[in-house]
């Protein structure tokens, strides 16, 4: 197996342009678990620990664009007040030793359905970075995954940021799992709203074969949530609201649980996010 490893950014480009087949590698927390259990022998290695870029994050226009080795501690401390959501969702994964070393962009390579980050960058319209030799695109996270590990990103491209809109309203991040600590989800949810434009975005993940949205759930949301006061939601609407997030779900049954728990979790999950957004509104949240 051969290690390369660029100091700079055009130099991973140009390596990654002249080994597609090279998988890039920084925090380590799912490359290494595969080698070391021999579930994955690549022919090449690509370290980008050493590419500063990738570990820094600033404004940008109406995003904050975060580099793909953000850690997620980092995640979690830094940008509370830029992406609720997401540091919501750092704070949740693991330990703090593999919190110290995992990243956002390590979650987008591996494209997991359970990875903790997914929801938050689908609710929240956030957009993914992919960088080249050739050049740079901005992609939807709404349109990154194609399937359990596979997403749009191509051969010869690595994954440099993602930016994330500014928050316009109340964001939530929520999962269910065996323990509170350490856990893989069984399910997870994330709920973004923007107050100004009254619109709805939502997450779900570990409940399909890609994280997935609840077209339907964020619809009808968008017309029964209290924009001006935050109300409590009646117990009907948010029973409603849960059922149509449950049935947006794909879920198996697997080790960690059934089909069925994983969509009765799911709507206990959104009723909640609901309430939880509504009590930030009326505590004064955007």
């Amino acid at each position: 197996m051969d290690f390369v490893s660029p100091a700079t950014w055009p130099e991973a480009l140009a390596a990654k342009a002249a080994r597609p087949d090279a998988v890039p590698i920084m925090g380590g927390t799912d490359v290494m678990v595969e080698l070391n259990l021999g579930r994955r022998r690549p022919p090449a290695l690509l370290d980008l620990t050493r590419v500063p870029e990738l570990a820094r994050w600033h404004a940008e226009g109406g995003y904050t664009r975060v580099g793909a080795g953000v850690c997620y501690t980092r995640l979690a401390g830094d940008l509370r007040g830029h992406a609720p959501a997401l540091a919501d969702a750092a704070r949740s994964v693991a330990s703090p030793q593999i919190r110290n070393r995992g990243s956002v962009g390590g979650n987008l390579g591996g494209a997991s359905p359970a990875g903790d980050c997914h929801p938050p960058l689908l609710a929240t319209g956030a957009l993914v970075e992919l960088a080249s030799a050739g050049g740079v695109r901005r992609v939807p996270a709404r349109e990154f995954y194609l399937g359990p590990g596979r997403t749009v990103r191509r051969d010869d491209e690595l994954v440099a940021a993602v930016l994330l809109p500014r928050p316009a309203g109340p964001q939530v991040f929520a999962k269910v799992g065996p323990r509170n600590a350490m856990v893989i989800a069984v399910v997870s949810f994330a709920l973004a709203l923007d107050t100004g434009a009254r619109r709805v975005g939502t997450g779900i993940g570990s409940a399909g074969p890609t994280p997935l949205r609840a077209e339907a759930a964020e619809e009808f949301l968008a017309a029964e949530f209290d924009w001006a006061g935050g109300a409590a939601p009646a117990e009907a609407a948010a029973r409603r609201f849960g059922e149509l997030v449950a049935g947006a779900a794909r879920p198996i049954d697997d080790v960690r649980g059934s089909a069925a728990y994983r969509r009765h979790a799911l709507a206990v999950l959104a009723r909640r996010a609901w309430v939880r957004c509504a009590a930030q509104l009326r505590r004064g949240g955007t």
